[in-house]
């Protein structure tokens, strides 16, 4: 059996980083001129994603409390709702009070915890109300070992020389993998997401670690998927592997930039390798592949953990402003610190709503959410990469289209800086007001003296 390593922080911060010069996993040998990047929803590239772990999204952790806040969720900017899995866990050799909701007892069900099958109905149909979409997580590659399957279908699990069932990687021990050269899982896993995607009207699915699956597994789920609703979104829980674009997914997850940014705003590499790494990306990819962008989630430690408040939302601006879609984890509107990674993944640790000596997160990324949905520079227009004197702390580039030009500056380190930016003209550029927040930029361009984490976004109309 083929041996997947799981996408752990510290095992990608090391593959992906230890050297730029090969930033993607060294397998990949896909030529871009060779692929295409399938049609998507015109939809999905103006989207935000808003990640939500059920259990730790409040106090109750059921699919009423989320429904409750679709609301404020939607004044936010929200466009698609991704659940993390609200299927049953498995009990047996569960990891922490609770077990994680990676290990699914039962795909057809809802974990009673969360509430009933009408509950997550209502929230879809709420959700749709509110020309919001809802995304389920599917853990295809795996179940508990205390799963319906595994009684009724023990010839659905991979196994070693012995007849063993095993997981389907060593370190794993709470799951069971499933066996994708039976044709029948095959049949059951797509019958599923037909399933979840007729009798509830979801829209999509993110598919964790979606290498773990054959390829060919997926074109053929897209293909029954799409038949059912052709507007259906697929996110893959994968980077650097183009070939997942092409019939399959419509998005996958930039693993590597998030990473980078991490040893940036470390000290641990300088700014400039930023859009080297974008560069080498888009040079391996097709065109207009869409990539997921974020700096937090459940697989890591909160960003306001790592860098701080200031620091997180820097970070957090650079992948709001980039191409790709960009993603929030509940809770950082608010710069919540409260872990869900492993092993807290494990455990029942409610987001902390309200916690004090916070700047307005809120407003901030509402407004730039805002900006990013007004303007179509920013989820169809061109990114040019500019250079500057700071390269070890600052990143300058400019997002533009036939009518508008924003020219954005992030300073990624813990110090004031002071540079100049490689322009050839800086005329008209004028700074974007962001949630009433003072302009954090002196100078004049081309000119810039930053602070600590600062950032600002700088607008100019093209004249014809």
């Amino acid at each position: 059996m083929k041996t997947i390593i799981r996408k752990t922080p510290c095992l990608l911060a090391l593959l992906c980083l230890g050297s730029l010069l090969a930033p993607f996993d060294a397998t990949v040998q896909a030529d871009p001129s060779a692929l295409t990047t399938r049609q998507s929803p015109d939809w999905l590239r103006s989207s935000v994603v808003y990640e939500i772990f059920p259990r730790d999204f409040s106090t109750a952790g059921d699919l009423n409390t989320v429904t409750a806040r679709l609301d404020e969720l939607k004044d936010l900017g929200v466009d698609i709702i991704w659940l993390m899995p609200i299927h049953p866990i498995g009990q047996t050799m569960k990891k922490g009070a609770l077990g994680s909701p990676f290990s699914v007892r039962d795909f057809y069900a809802v974990n009673p915890d969360y509430g009933t099958t009408n509950d997550f109905r209502r929230l879809v149909d709420q959700a749709h109300q509110r020309d919001m979409k809802i995304v389920m997580d599917i853990a295809a590659g795996q179940t508990s070992w205390d799963s319906v399957l595994m009684a009724t279908h023990p010839e659905f699990y991979e196994k070693d020389a012995n007849g063993n069932i095993i997981p389907p990687d060593p370190a794993w021990k709470d799951v069971a993998g499933l066996n994708y050269a039976n044709p029948d899982v095959r049949r059951y896993m797509i019958d599923m997401m037909k399933y979840w995607l007729t009798d509830y009207n979801v829209d999509g699915f993110r598919c964790d670690i979606a290498p773990n699956v054959p390829l060919d597994f997926w074109e053929e789920a897209r293909a029954a998927l799409h038949a059912v609703n052709p507007q259906v979104i697929i996110l893959a829980d994968a980077g650097a592997k183009p070939e997942l674009l092409t019939n399959a997914f419509d998005v996958d997850s930039s693993w590597s930039m998030n990473y980078l940014v991490g040893a940036v705003m470390n000290g641990e590499q300088p700014a400039n390798n930023i859009g080297e790494l974008w560069k080498r990306a888009n040079d391996r990819f097709p065109d207009r592949a869409l990539h997921l962008r974020f700096t937090d989630n459940h697989e890591q430690t909160r960003a306001v953990a790592r860098y701080g408040i200031t620091g997180a939302l820097a970070a957090q601006v650079l992948m709001m402003t980039l191409d790709g879609v960009p993603m929030l984890y509940n809770g950082m509107e608010v710069g919540d610190a409260t872990e869900s990674e492993d092993p807290a993944l494990f455990e029942k640790l409610p987001i902390f709503w309200n916690p004090s000596g916070r700047p307005p997160l809120r407003a901030i990324y509402r407004d730039l959410i805002k900006l990013r949905k007004t303007n179509p520079a920013f989820y169809n227009g061109d990114v040019q990469w500019l250079d500057n004197t700071a390269t070890n702390q600052v990143v300058s580039f400019v997002r533009s289209d036939a009518r508008d030009a924003f020219l954005v500056l992030i300073n990624l380190s813990t110090s004031q800086v002071e540079g100049s930016v490689s322009m050839d003209n800086a005329d008209g550029f004028k700074p974007v007001n962001i949630g009433d927040q003072p302009v954090p930029v002196d100078g004049t361009l081309p000119d810039f003296k930053l602070p600590a984490y600062g950032w600002c976004i700088f607008h100019r109309t093209i004249t014809k």
